[in-house]
């Protein structure tokens, strides 16, 4: 089996000790990634900017695992009021825009850790 290789994302980093993502052989996952400014460490007051750095971390992630978008299988995603699920669908259109060339997703209505309104957790084949 192939080594697994850590992925380390400034401004991504968790509370726990586990990794922003790991790539091991051709295939690469994350932990839930949230969507903390890049530059900060800080969760935005606008959800909208919120969520924009979700889709910035994805992009980070897997040009990092030496891939791109394109490899995205699966997003699972989590939010704390189902009307934030359009907020993610104009960031999802904005980096798939082809109807035939997307990952599957599913999204859910769940309670986050303080102040996240949004979280993304990725699985990607290279």
């Amino acid at each position: 089996m192939a080594k697994r290789e850590v992925l380390h994302v400034k401004g991504s980093a968790h509370q726990n000790p586990i990794p922003t993502a790991i790539k091991i052989g051709n295939m690469v996952y994350t932990s839930a990634i949230i969507g903390s400014d890049p530059e900060t460490g800080k969760i935005p007051e606008k959800v909208e900017d919120e969520v924009a750095n979700l889709f910035h971390y994805l992009r980070e992630i897997m040009a990092l695992a030496g891939g791109t978008v394109d490899d995205i299988a699966h997003l699972s995603v989590s939010v704390t009021d189902r009307e934030y699920k359009k907020i993610v669908n104009g960031e999802w259109l904005k980096m798939f825009p082809d109807e035939n060339n997307r990952p599957a997703r599913h999204t859910t209505v769940q309670d986050l850790r303080e102040g996240l309104r949004v979280q993304i957790e990725m699985v990607a084949v290279l």
